[in-house]
């Protein structure tokens, strides 16, 4: 008889997610179970956000180099080594990995199970090993993967996803980059930098699901600066002698050939081999358990989902944010503590950053802008180029939202996600102590906006202003 190994929580999946809902149910007292076929590390570590920043990095030396001359400073015979660049990205990404799965090895030595696991009812597992998993809850922490769909993945080599770009030996001479999210975003443009010739093709108008028509006009703008832009077209691919030949048609039409094509339309959820019809859960249209997003809780079962299996957010600080609330609840069971979502937050790693931020529509809303081009501190560096868009609530004008493409975005999305969190009105920061000069006051013009359009008034004069370009 195969043996059956009995623990409070059993946790499906060593990613983020599975590992802060492992950590949070023991925290709690549960005895826990952490099952993972590899253990090799986190999808941020091995593919996602370190190598794709490594990458960023060195192009955006790149791009600062080839700035130069705005300062009055010439630089001669540069040469990008595409060899050396990606070999560095290797090395650090290993580096970055190691360090997660040294983590996964000061865990007790009975928490880690090296196998596949399987639902055989709500409360048991079946392991690829032989044997038996009975839990009072389990955590679904299983990661997601690149969607290829079929006429892309018949390319064969050609054919790259976030999981494999990193693998070339060498930059490619011409790359067709394949949907608008962040991650085409990210590498389209750092490919771009990188001397690569980028296009980037999408049958949507929208990228990165910008909601201001402005600052979506910015980013345009500034992404066709660095490379081919087509959006709302369908594309056809077929292999050559050469690499890749694309057509596509729609908003625009044309054919091109390309060496490799990077197929960045999304990632779905790992859930097949999961048998989850045993696990008796309503799942939606596309195949995943219907959830609660302040418990993790699948319906009323003892089974909780956490981080991208879920397909909420595919960011690593709400994949952690997932397991941590999956693991508590889990260990909690039968009375899980439903919490409060942080404030919405997205940020794309372009040059300038693009970033997201909670919501843009309410009942009355009013909206503020700003615009980058004339700010004082950017056009003293010389990256005066973009805009930034708030939402505010009427009657008092307290942020909601905000979408942005500005320099220095990644500072100032944290610092307006956490003015929203904490219900901050358009009047409150503005008096705020603010430097000068610093690209924080570029917000100025977008608060003042709204302050203009609500009935609140500064309090005592406290905001005297900056001129624009001072």
């Amino acid at each position: 008889m195969s043996q059956t190994i009995h623990c409070d929580v059993a946790v499906i999946g060593s990613g983020t997610a599975g590992l802060a809902a492992e950590r949070a149910a023991r925290k709690n007292g549960a005895s826990t179970l952490l099952i993972d076929p590899d253990f090799n590390g986190t999808t941020c570590a091995l593919v996602g956000c370190m190598p794709s920043k490594l990458l960023i990095a060195a192009a955006k030396e790149a791009a600062r180099i080839n700035n130069a001359a705005l300062f009055g400073i010439e630089v001669e015979s540069v040469r990008i080594d595409g060899r050396a660049v990606l070999n560095r990205v290797r090395r650090e990404r290993e580096r970055f990995a190691a360090l997660t799965r040294k983590s996964i090895n000061k865990l007790p030595e009975k928490v880690t199970i090296r196998a596949r696991a399987r639902f055989a009812g709500p409360n048991r597992l079946v392991l690829s090993d032989g044997r038996k998993v009975q839990a009072r809850t389990i955590v679904i922490a299983t990661g997601s993967a690149p969607v290829l769909p079929t006429h892309f993945a018949a390319l064969g080599d050609a054919a790259l996803t976030s999981d494999t770009v990193f693998e070339l030996e060498d930059l490619p001479r011409r790359l067709a980059v394949i949907g608008s999210g962040a991650i085409g975003l990210e590498l389209a443009q750092a490919f771009a930098h990188l001397g690569v010739e980028v296009a980037v093709f999408d049958k949507g108008e929208r990228m990165a699901r910008l909601r201001c028509p402005r600052v979506h006009a910015n980013l345009r703008d500034v992404l066709e600066q660095d490379l081919a832009l087509h959006l709302g077209v369908d594309v056809s691919p077929e292999t050559t002698e050469r690499g890749v030949r694309l057509r596509w048609s729609g908003s625009s039409s044309g054919s091109a050939e390309f060496d490799k094509v990077l197929v960045a339309v999304g990632r779905k959820p790992q859930l097949d081999g999961l048998d989850l019809e045993e696990a008796q859960l309503e799942l939606n249209d596309q195949g995943i358990p219907v959830h609660d997003r302040e418990t993790m809780r699948c319906g009323e079962s003892a089974i909780f989902l956490a981080g991208d299996a879920a397909a909420d957010f595919s960011l690593l600080h709400e994949a952690s944010h997932d397991g941590a609330i999956a693991g508590r609840n889990a260990a909690a069971y039968p009375a899980p503590i439903p919490i409060k979502r942080n404030t919405a937050l997205s940020i794309t790693f372009t040059d300038p950053p693009l970033a997201t931020i909670g919501a843009a529509e309410k009942d009355g809303a009013v909206t503020g802008t700003a615009e980058f081009d004339d700010q004082g501190r950017a056009r003293v560096d010389g990256v005066n180029k973009g805009s930034l868009t708030l939402y505010a609530a009427a009657p008092d004008g307290r942020l909601i939202g905000a979408d942005l493409f500005a320099p220095a975005g990644e500072h100032l999305a944290h610092l307006l996600a956490w003015s929203i969190q904490d219900g901050k009105t358009a009047t409150e920061l503005l008096t705020m102590p603010v430097y000068h000069p610093t690209i924080e006051e570029g917000l100025k013009q977008a608060l003042r906006t709204i302050c203009a359009a609500t009935p609140i008034d500064l309090p005592n004069d406290q905001d005297a202003g900056t001129p624009a370009g001072a």
